[in-house]
């Protein structure tokens, strides 16, 4: 949940200098991974839809910089895998949204600001995007909405009516509906992004998540959701609970 303490961008972060904002971070070691220039490509096309024809800057450094945060060390779960799978589910359900193109924008804001040991992620991703896209040349109406879909995934909680809410929440949470092996990859990389918390703390901490989404009257809000993933979700976070309390 959001901690409310402020947040002061860094000076090479501030509007109107976002594009370079990425040199100084370090990507994470990590194993090949999906097409970085197909990731490229999406971008560019998203970005040039969502200005609609307007003129605006070169797509490609703020794609590059996007890249670069979800690369970053401190990754092991939120990383381009979890932005690929996300962008991937919200093309599955983007029927249901009113404005799928906002939705994806979302999703490639939504964990570009990411360290498990702060609890004002979602707000820093938000405000990110509020930098970026007016910078980029979208309109103000679709950067509010982006950075309120942002927002909305700190509690995955969309009103009923609320279309682009629900798939992006959908998308974000289609990963525990995976294969057991799957969600075991899923369950060990959340644990390696929390690893400078003892195991007993983590335990508790697990627990108490898993049981609240347990206890929710439905994981999934779509149609498509609901029918393809809720059983299976379900029984992944069973499975894991026991596996905690033992």
């Amino acid at each position: 949940m959001p901690s409310g303490i402020p947040y002061v961008p860094e000076p090479h972060q501030r509007l109107g200098s976002y594009s370079r904002s990425g040199g100084g971070r370090t990507p994470a070691p990590q194993e090949p991974g999906p097409d970085r220039d197909a990731l490229l490509q999406r971008w560019r096309d998203l970005l040039e839809r969502a200005r609609s024809g307007a003129a605006g800057a070169d797509p490609e450094p703020y794609g590059r910089d996007l890249l670069t945060r979800w690369e970053e060390r401190q990754r092991h779960y939120h990383t381009v895998r979890h932005l690929l799978a996300v962008l991937d589910r919200v093309d599955e359900l983007a029927a249901h949204a009113a404005d799928p193109d906002a939705v994806r924008l979302a999703a490639w804001f939504h964990d570009a600001v990411y360290r498990p040991d702060r609890s004002e992620n979602e707000e820093r991703s938000a405000q990110l995007a509020e930098r970026a896209l007016p910078e980029a040349g979208v309109p103000d109406a679709t950067t509010t909405e982006v950075a309120r879909l942002v927002r909305l995934t700190v509690t995955h909680a969309p009103a009923p009516d609320d279309t682009n809410g629900e798939t992006l929440c959908d998308a974000d949470l289609a990963v525990l509906a995976g294969s057991p092996e799957q969600y075991a990859h899923y369950a060990a990389s959340v644990r390696r992004e929390y690893g400078f918390v003892p195991d007993e703390l983590f335990r508790e901490g697990r627990t108490a998540v898993l049981r609240q989404l347990l206890d929710l009257p439905q994981l999934f809000r779509t149609p498509h959701g609901r029918t393809h993933w809720e059983r299976a979700a379900r029984h992944n976070l069973r499975g894991e609970l026991d596996l905690l309390s033992v």
